[in-house]
């Protein structure tokens, strides 16, 4: 069951101008539910993404970075016009058939719609090392393009569920410089998430017109801020894809370089609804009954936090003491010491479990009370703090618990 995840009203998700969202039931693995999404995208948008750093990455992921490097090459005269995502089946660990299906999804697409293949990008998600069902995809794509709406970003996010047990998708509109700007996006992911990338799935777009070259900061530093800190059971998928389209349509000046306040401030805003997709995936997580914050601040540089925070979220032990409610917290201690950092002075290093004091100065805390530590634990949304005492950097991941239900859902996932 998720864990706090909240209403999600389809009314409240705003749509973005130059931007059309269509269906299907295709039948690609389970009769019955939506399993194909086509994102129609205007002339004149800009398109821009980050995907696995899995070396045994995905057929369709492979085609998004060719087809991506083609529209950059481009210019705008020939960008990014459709994205088509199929569940059920990963077209992973497929080989060469799996990139020939990836492309012939693009070429069957794009002849529907009037476009070049190579403005189309592949997405899929599901089993790993079968076949994609080619022509149930294709079969499906005519209702995809009949069905698009402006408004379908919620049933948007439910034809890219798997062992997702929610849609996952946030919306906000904010004002810079005194013009309106709309961001709209959706995710899925419940299992196989680790950082080093963005998620299994996401699609976030907004109606500024960004530069190529700012379009591609952006998409990084948004990644980097938001679905590269979650973590459900530190497995990478061969599938995980983050893209982000600026569709041009809003009458905010166009913004050309990341030195500028207007960019600040859309960065800013594209972070906070990238994190609200991100945290709704952890939230989401399968078997999850905890939600955990873990913040690692006085590091020498983030990347030193991060590896922190990462090997605590990371750790089974760690995750299934806290299913447990179990204030076994030597658990945390030896997370932060096989972390990695060699010169790390365990000496310097404090513990907190929410607003329990659990170790000082490298050793349990004089006052601790294993019943201060258990009441934290029982709580569905817990924060882990960590002070390094060493320099001033900081970084915070997400993460959830490890529950019997875990192990069912993957265990029984192909069946």
């Amino acid at each position: 069951m998720a864990v706090n995840f909240p209403s999600i009203d389809p009314a409240q998700l705003h749509p973005v101008a130059g931007v059309t969202l269509g269906f299907a039931e295709a039948n690609i693995r389970k009769p019955n539910r939506k399993d194909v999404l086509v994102i129609s995208v205007d002339e004149g948008a800009t398109v821009a993404g980050v995907f696995t750093s899995n070396r045994f990455c995905a057929a369709p992921v492979t085609v998004c970075r060719e087809h991506l490097a083609k529209a950059r090459e481009a210019r705008g005269a020939k960008g990014i016009r459709a994205l088509v995502v199929n569940t059920g089946n990963a077209n992973a660990g497929t080989g060469e058939p799996g990139l020939a299906h990836a492309r012939e999804t693009c070429d069957e697409l794009a002849r529907l719609a009037g476009i070049a293949p190579e403005q189309v990008l592949p997405f899929s998600t599901g089993v790993i090392l079968e076949p994609l069902p080619i022509d149930r995809l294709k079969a499906g794509l005519p209702a995809a393009l009949e069905s698009r709406a402006a408004a379908h970003w919620y049933e948007a996010a439910q034809a890219i569920m798997t062992t997702d047990t929610l849609p996952k998708a946030a919306s906000a509109q904010v004002a810079i410089d005194g013009h309106t700007v709309t961001l709209t996006g959706i995710s899925k992911g419940a299992g196989m998430i680790k950082p080093n990338m963005a998620t299994m799935l996401g699609f976030l777009a907004f109606d500024a017109a960004l530069s190529q070259d700012v379009l591609d900061t952006l998409v990084k530093d948004v990644a980097d801020r938001s679905f590269n800190c979650i973590t459900i059971d530190g497995d990478t998928s061969t599938n995980d894809s983050f893209i982000l389209i600026a569709t041009a349509k809003s009458s905010l000046p166009a913004i050309t370089s990341v030195a500028t306040p207007a960019y600040a401030a859309l960065r800013d805003a594209v972070v906070r609804l990238a994190q609200t997709l991100a945290q709704l995936i952890v939230r989401d997580g399968e078997g999850a009954t905890k939600f955990m914050t873990v913040q690692v601040e006085g590091g020498t540089n983030e990347a030193e936090c991060r590896k922190i925070a990462y090997a605590i979220g990371h750790s089974p032990l760690v995750k299934t003491a806290f299913y447990a409610s179990d204030p076994n917290l030597g658990r945390i201690l030896a997370a932060i010491g096989y972390a990695g950092i060699d010169d790390l002075d365990v000496a310097k290093i404090d513990l907190y479990l929410g607003d329990v004091h659990v170790a000082k100065a490298g050793g349990r805390h004089p006052a601790y009370r294993e019943e201060d530590g258990q009441r934290v634990m029982k709580e569905s949304e817990i924060t882990i703090r960590v002070l390094l005492g060493r320099g001033s950097a900081r970084a915070t991941i997400w993460t959830c618990d490890l529950s019997h239900e875990y192990v069912s859902i993957n265990a029984d996932y192909r069946s």
